[in-house]
């Protein structure tokens, strides 16, 4: 997403940051955007300075978004909106759970985005503030903008002209698409380790990455099952103020959640199976192993008791005296084991 130096003047330039500055990183404008709109229609970007001057303007409201802000900014931003200090702290802090609080006449949401990288994935989260003729959007650890957000609600004046609350729709509802990519990609995962489970030496890798797969399915589920019940509150019955009119916006925003949550049950559930049927592999492979050590047990155990009796040296053993006695007993040790193995080919423990 560019980055709009007009809004922070008093910091090193995007274009900078971009080139490589990065010992001058740390000093990189945060402020990604910050713009006017009145009517559904776009005025300008302004600077971070006629924000209060903006305010005052009737059908007027402001769209800001920031960027892994510093202390120092998210405070500048509360005192241009009057932002309440627990929602900030909150802002401040990161790490919440998802969430959506009513702070007075004022909105305050929490939605935790997930993107993979590598083979991992990587949790970040995006606080929102929302009033009657603002929003400000603070995104964390989280390498995806909201510029088509911006771009999709420029293109529909109709709907911008809900003004705040039509832009919060907007922004929950690109972090709840977001996560379908990453539960197909789980699904894929899924498919891939079912398709190892039934091949030889593959139980151990088979458990390993079952159970990774249930660390990151438990991370979706707890971005999408908070959000589901916060989304809920925001249609039907008591809605807040801020969201009126805008229900059935909210509503499909929470049948998306509703699929999200069916769908990860429906893949714990077939995670579980393929969990029990790993182990049932494993416990397989141990039987067949103990048949085939017991079937070479029974196998060895002949010739030695023949060869055990045989050497208590007794005086009174009759065999002793007959001449062809050693290569009929090696004959008779040959023909059992031989009976033994096979009888246990047929059988298939051998």
């Amino acid at each position: 997403m560019a980055i709009r130096p007009p809004c922070a003047y008093d910091r090193p330039s995007a274009a900078t940051c971009l080139a490589g500055d990065f010992a001058n990183l740390r000093n990189c404008p945060m402020l990604v955007n910050c713009v006017a709109y009145q009517e559904g229609r776009k005025l300008a970007d302004i600077p971070k300075e006629d924000i209060s001057e903006y305010l005052k303007r009737p059908g007027c409201f402001i769209w800001v978004a920031l960027k892994d802000p510093s202390p120092e900014e998210l405070e500048e931003m509360r005192e241009e909106f009057s932002l309440h200090e627990l929602a900030v702290e909150d802002a401040r802090s990161g790490h919440q759970r998802p969430k959506i609080e009513e702070y007075g006449d004022s909105l305050f949401a929490v939605l935790q985005t997930i993107e993979p990288h590598e083979s991992d994935l990587r949790v970040g989260e995006v606080d929102i503030f929302v009033g009657s003729n603002y929003i400000l959007s603070v995104r964390k650890l989280s390498e995806q903008g909201f510029a088509d957000v911006r771009s999709r609600s420029e293109r529909e004046p109709h709907l911008l002209q809900y003004g705040a609350a039509y832009v919060f729709y907007a922004l929950i509802d690109k972090v709840v698409d977001r996560y379908f990519p990453v539960l197909d990609q789980l699904e894929t995962e899924l498919e891939t380790i079912e398709e190892q489970i039934f091949v030889k030496n593959q139980a151990r890798s088979n458990i390993e990455a079952l159970y990774e797969l249930k660390r990151k399915l438990m991370t979706l589920k707890h971005a999408v099952d908070p959000l589901m019940e916060a989304v809920g509150k925001l249609y039907g019955g008591r809605v807040p103020q801020i969201c009126a009119g805008m229900g059935e916006y909210f509503r499909d925003v929470f049948d998306h959640l509703q699929r999200l949550h069916a769908t990860i049950e429906g893949i714990r559930d077939m995670q579980t199976t393929a969990i029990q049927v790993n182990l049932g592999m494993i416990n397989l492979n141990e039987t067949e192993v103990t048949k085939k050590l017991a079937g070479w047990a029974a196998i060895i155990a002949i010739p030695t008791l023949i060869a055990g009796i045989y050497g208590m040296n007794f005086k009174n053993m009759p065999e002793y005296d007959f001449p062809y006695a050693y290569p009929i007993c090696i004959a008779v040790m040959l023909a059992l084991d031989v009976g033994l193995y096979l009888w246990f080919r047929k059988i298939k423990w051998l």
